[in-house]
């Protein structure tokens, strides 16, 4: 997809993923040498502007440089409404920050992270408060990889 090398990200400094849901946000950060992605919070959704300020918060204590946020794209590669809400998400938060705000591709990450957490033996509930910030991890460790 063109999409995801476009727009070109600062090659130095912390990168923060994003795995947007409709009831969470996971939040994940990389090293300065933009070698590793980390899971770091998950934020539950309130309304646009309440979620922006929290984004806002953790970009700021967190020294972020750029934004990777994932782009769910149905297994065709086509859009659906949940790529086009993602796509709106980013126009809002881009009135709000001045960081470039580059898409990946986010198919099958929640499955694949699910997936490693089975196989690990971790119990559900605790998979369900985990699960949206590995999910922003590994779509951030994926452009990471790409970058290589």
């Amino acid at each position: 997809m063109t999409e995801n090398a476009a727009p070109d990200l600062p090659k130095r400094g912390r990168l923060m993923g994003l795995d947007l849901g409709t009831k969470t946000i996971g939040v994940a950060i990389s090293d300065g040498m933009q070698y590793t992605a980390t899971p770091h919070s998950t934020v539950k959704r309130k309304k646009f502007t309440q979620d922006a300020e929290q984004l806002l918060k953790i970009i700021a204590d967190n020294d972020v440089v750029g934004i990777v946020l994932g782009l769910p794209l149905n297994m065709d590669g086509s859009e659906g409404p949940r790529a086009q809400s993602t796509r709106a998400f980013q126009r809002n938060l881009s009135q709000k920050t001045e960081l470039l705000i580059a898409y990946w591709d986010e198919r099958l990450s929640t499955s694949a992270v699910t997936r490693t957490m089975l196989e690990a033996d971790i119990s559900r509930t605790k998979q369900a408060e985990v699960v949206d910030k590995l999910a922003a991890s590994y779509i951030l460790q994926g452009y990471l990889d790409s970058k290589r």
